[in-house]
């Protein structure tokens, strides 16, 4: 029986004070039960140490600690730490997950002999709506070299942590050697996938959506721009970039091109002026320039009007947008 597995689940957390009860019932009631819950309170300063004692004296599985703040990354990495299962997944601290969602990984992983064993997720919205990612009951096996190009695509593998069950040896190459840059606060997550990926030999996905995501309007992703959100996910690119060999390198400049691209999109669309940081994308997707043919067509049509026509396209972009929006909802 695969119960003879322990599994760890690691949860960062900030000051969650209200949603983690939630989000730790749910893992309460895996159907998997051999499992342990470390709750990593990353230096929280409202009512959420009060409430971890409470879930700790209510379950023997939960183990908390406590830690200054230092970001999401160092609070997964001391769950690591600590963490004694034969495998470990994460659950951030204001989702929830289904019931059977870590037997049906687990699953998976010891049919398929895979070192990582992932799923899609639902965005659960304050209103009620809910957009999956991507719920097509499709299931892929993929080697090293599919599975790390197919999480810097972004088609199959989602970048986030959340839905994936890994091995436990495979976070050796993270404790041992250092390589997550603990100052990163977006994109963190695809970093640590890239290098996990990289050590697995073998992955499997299966496109159902037992991690619920959960929308607030703290969420960082829904957070005000700033220079973590704008150099942050390109700093991870190069990142990588920089640890890929030949037969990786193409799909890591794609990777870095659709985050430029994209990015300086973004800032197109601000209303304040962010000159210098328009002017540092642009060179960027100017070194990179050759591989624009490679991008799909959409993005390569953006990363050529950003390069040859840029002060035209700062004007026609948002007006772009508009119309595109209004199509779209009309």
């Amino acid at each position: 029986m695969n119960e003879k597995f322990k599994i760890s689940i690691v949860i960062p957390i900030y000051n969650l004070q209200d949603e983690l009860p939630r989000c730790v019932d749910s893992i309460k009631k895996q159907t998997h039960k051999n499992i342990e819950i470390i709750l990593v309170d990353d230096g929280s300063n409202d009512n959420t140490c009060e409430v971890i004692r409470r879930l700790v004296e209510s379950d023997k599985r939960i183990i908390p600690i406590y830690k200054k703040n230092g970001g999401v990354t160092s609070a997964r990495m001391e769950g690591i730490k600590q963490a004694t299962g034969d495998y470990i997944g994460f659950v951030d601290g204001d989702d929830e997950i289904e019931a059977n969602m870590y037997e049906v990984l687990l699953a998976n992983a010891i049919k398929y002999q895979a070192d990582i064993s992932h799923c899609g997720y639902q965005m659960v919205f304050a209103d009620g709506r809910v957009h999956y990612f991507y719920n097509t009951k499709r299931l892929v096996e993929q080697d090293k070299l599919t599975g790390l190009k197919d999480l810097l695509s972004g088609v199959v593998i989602e970048p986030g942590l959340c839905n994936k069950l890994y091995r436990r040896e495979l976070f050796d190459c993270l404790l041992d050697t250092g390589v997550m840059d603990m100052s990163i606060r977006i994109n963190e997550d695809l970093l640590m996938n890239f290098h996990l990926f990289r050590r697995a030999n073998k992955s499997v996905f299966e496109d159902r959506c037992p991690y619920h995501y959960i929308v607030r309007a703290t969420s960082a992703s829904r957070q005000k721009l700033n220079e973590h959100k704008i150099y942050d996910p390109i700093r991870v690119k190069q990142i990588i970039l920089a640890y890929c060999d030949d037969n990786m390198k193409e799909a890591a400049v794609k990777a870095l091109l659709t985050t430029c691209v994209y990015g300086y999109c973004t800032l197109v669309l601000e209303k304040k002026g962010y000159i210098k940081e328009q002017s540092d994308i642009r060179e960027l997707i100017e070194q990179y320039f050759s591989y624009v043919e490679r991008l799909p067509k959409r993005t390569r049509v953006l990363a050529q009007c950003i390069i040859k026509i840029p002060r035209l396209f700062d004007i026609l972009y948002p007006i772009y947008v508009v119309c595109l929006q209004k199509k779209k909802y009309n």
